[in-house]
C-alpha cells in the first residue's frame, strides 16, 4: 500500500521553514500531496493561482513524488479525497502545538483512518512565519534569510 500524506497551508509566501517540512515529509512517505486552500481568512499577498505556481516551482527539483494542488473545504476531507492516510503539520512553538493538537483531535473524530504527524521545525527556522516575512517585506526589510531567492524576488516585485 502506497503511503500518501498531505501537507496543507496557504504558503503566502512559501518559506524556508515550509520547504524544510516538505523535504522531511517526503522522506517519510511514498507520495506527498501539498494542498493550498482556495479560500483563506488571512490577507494574502499572492492569489491562489500565484501561490500554486510558486510552490510547484520550488518543489520541482526535490526528490520523491510530490503533487501540488488546490482544494476547497477541510484539510481532512482533502486528505481523504486524495487517498492520504497521513496529514503532516509543522510546529514552530508550543503555541503551534496547542492549536494543531486540537485540530488533530477533531480530524481524528471526523476521519479515524487519517493520522496526523507533527514535524518540529529545524531550530534555525522556528522563527519564520509567513505573516512576519510579509511584514518585513512591507517595511522594506530583507527577506532572503527566510524564503528561497526566487520567492524573495516575487515578493519584491509584488510590493514595488
Amino acid at each position: 500500500m502506497k503511503r500518501v500524506a498531505v501537507y496543507t497551508g496557504t504558503f503566502d509566501p512559501l518559506t524556508l521553514g515550509h520547504l524544510d517540512i516538505i523535504r522531511r515529509a517526503i522522506a517519510l512517505v511514498d507520495k506527498l500531496v501539498i494542498g493550498l486552500p482556495t479560500q483563506s481568512s488571512k490577507s494574502p499577498l499572492f492569489s491562489p493561482e500565484e501561490r500554486l505556481a510558486v510552490v510547484r516551482r520550488e518543489v520541482a527539483a526535490l526528490p520523491g513524488e510530490i503533487e501540488v494542488r488546490q482544494f476547497d473545504g477541510l484539510a481532512v476531507s482533502f486528505a481523504s479525497s486524495v487517498g492520504a492516510h497521513i496529514i503532516v503539520r509543522g510546529l514552530r512553538s508550543g503555541a503551534d502545538f496547542d492549536y494543531e493538537d486540537q485540530m488533530a483531535a477533531m480530524n481524528a473524530t471526523m476521519a479515524p483512518d487519517i493520522e496526523t504527524i507533527f514535524l518540529v521545525a529545524a531550530p534555525g527556522l522556528r522563527s519564520i512565519a509567513s505573516s512576519l516575512v510579509k511584514e518585513v517585506a512591507r517595511g522594506h526589510g530583507v527577506v532572503e534569510h527566510f524564503v528561497p531567492p526566487a520567492v524573495a524576488a516575487d515578493i519584491y516585485a509584488r510590493l514595488r
